[in-house]
């Protein structure tokens, strides 16, 4: 019968690091990771909480594969080429062996599809909800991280895929919409990996985003020590999210709810003046000279209440 902490690591976690001799099969209490003549190692940590950053009935399988996204993200908003990972689970008491299971298949299903080993961690047990935290190992070329200082008065701001998906999956997961689309997205975003080669060769500065366009568009011109001017009315969205918004009665203050809502694990970059957009790429405005954030449809500024999710 399956037991307790090492019975979980033995039998769930030690298939996860797929043979890498850096993690040496989980018993030791660390990992021994070669340096890589000509790279830079980046590293990055996201933690979710059940009820906070997943709804408490989402299938395990599907928090475990969002949890390493989220984290891929951020080494693709970096420029970096994942590599592995270390892995904490707070359990609450009783949860039983077949939803521990279920997360280790989310986990494998993820580290095939990136390449992604398990190299380390800690399982601990918890009185209150679920606790899950990743921390993701990425290779970028030495000196060649994209950080999100580095924008210019002038540059142009951009933002791969669609923006509000996330926002409005939730909602949707909630019952508050009817769209499995959305829902899929909302669970299970995908980390722009395929973007890292783009990046490196055009972006100056960047962040994913994931509290949301207004706010991680504002960390990187806060970073960068200028300001960013954003047009909602130019933000790409999908046909899912034109449909709510064409039902909503305040058109503006929907564009600022897409826009602030997060989860969305899409790019937003800084891009030198003039030239040709890179593919998969929209411009929704620039930085200028100053500090903030200014939200504007039509070319006027707009106000906005909230910008994206914050954690106090």
């Amino acid at each position: 019968m399956p037991g307790g902490e090492f019975d979980w690591i033995a039998r769930l976690l030690r298939p996860l690091t797929r043979g890498a001799p850096e993690a040496l099969d989980l018993l030791d209490d660390a990992a021994v990771i070669p340096s890589r003549p000509g790279f830079d190692l980046v590293v990055t940590k996201d933690a979710m909480v059940a009820g906070v950053h997943f709804l408490p009935d989402d299938p395990l399988d599907l928090v475990a594969r969002k949890l390493l996204r989220v984290n891929l993200s951020d080494l693709a908003a970096k420029g970096a080429e994942p590599f592995g990972y270390f892995l904490t689970t707070a359990w609450p008491a009783g949860t039983a062996w077949s939803d521990k299971a279920l997360f280790a298949e989310g986990l494998a299903t993820d580290g095939a599809a990136f390449d992604l080993n398990l190299l380390g961690g800690d399982t601990v047990a918890t009185p209150g909800p679920l606790t899950l935290s990743a921390a993701l190992l990425g290779w970028v070329p030495q000196g060649g991280a994209i950080l999100r200082r580095g924008a210019r008065p002038g540059d142009r701001l951009a933002v791969s895929g669609v923006i509000g998906d996330g926002w409005l999956g939730l909602k949707a997961a909630r019952g508050e919409l009817d769209s499995p689309v959305l829902v899929d997205r909302y669970r299970l975003p995908a980390p722009r990996l395929d973007l890292i080669p783009l990046l490196r060769a055009h972006a100056r500065a960047a962040a994913d985003v994931s509290d949301g366009l207004l706010a991680d568009a504002g960390h990187v011109a806060a970073a960068s020590g200028c300001a960013v001017r954003i047009e909602l009315d130019a933000m790409p969205l999908s046909a899912e999210a034109r449909v709510w918004l064409a039902g909503e009665a305040v058109p503006v203050e929907a564009l600022a709810a897409l826009a602030s809502g997060g989860d969305d694990y899409q790019v937003v970059c800084a891009l030198a003046p003039g030239g040709e957009v890179p593919a998969g790429l929209t411009i929704i405005g620039d930085f200028v000279e100053g500090e903030g954030v200014v939200a504007r449809v039509s070319g006027q500024a707009v106000e906005v209440r909230r910008r994206g999710w914050t954690h106090g």
